[in-house]
């Protein structure tokens, strides 16, 4: 299976002078594009065992200060981003031959963030971030079931956000967007923060 990457190109004149610009310009085109669930990325951890993971998580937020999603803090994700708050996130959008790619420390949201939106969720969502012990062993689905039945008994349509369930933020120091070309030839140009300052670069293929 091989597919000749011809939708696109990208150099250092087409490219926005810091990596936010060019990130929110390529996903704006993702979403006119079409792309299903833009916002899903990888999110690759390494737990104190020196083991990596990646699953796939949304984000929920993007502005200078970094890349927001929400988890709960005691599943394998939180437990590795705890003991090692290092992350790499990775976007592939394979309609447009694109993959941004995003290294960086991580940090807990505030609560106040946190907050803000666990209210904004539907409340089943709400009501399933109670339910789920997320990442543990359980019996069968029925765990989940009366988790989320006891909890709507409990709270109704206004459960509270659990202490055990929030945000994360990447603060990037090393941004990359690739961009499939013909022959393998593919363009790769990366942001990599040095003394406050985005030093652009390109990255052979």
């Amino acid at each position: 299976m091989r597919i000749s990457y011809e939708r696109g190109s990208l150099d250092e004149t087409q490219a926005a002078n810091e990596p936010l610009r060019q990130f929110e310009r390529w996903f704006a085109e993702a979403v006119d594009a079409g792309v299903l669930e833009p916002n899903a990325m990888t999110l690759a951890t390494v737990g104190a065992d020196g083991r990596p993971s990646t699953r796939i998580v949304l984000l929920k937020g993007v502005d200078a200060a970094g890349v927001v999603f929400y988890t709960n803090y005691d599943s394998r994700k939180g437990r590795e981003l705890a003991a090692n708050p290092q992350a790499a996130l990775q976007f592939h959008w394979v309609e447009l031959q694109r993959v941004v790619r995003i290294e960086g420390r991580v940090e807990r949201t505030s609560a106040e963030e946190s907050d803000a939106y666990y209210a904004s969720r539907p409340v089943d969502s709400r009501i399933g971030a109670w339910a789920s012990p997320q990442s543990q062993v359980i019996a069968n689905r029925g765990v989940l079931v009366a988790n989320a039945a006891r909890t709507s008994a409990r709270y109704g349509l206004h459960p509270p956000r659990p202490p055990q369930w929030g945000g994360f933020r990447v603060v990037p120091d090393t941004w990359e967007f690739w961009q499939g070309r013909r022959s393998r030839l593919h363009d790769r140009l990366r942001y990599r923060l040095t003394e406050g300052r985005w030093i652009t670069e390109r990255l052979a293929p």
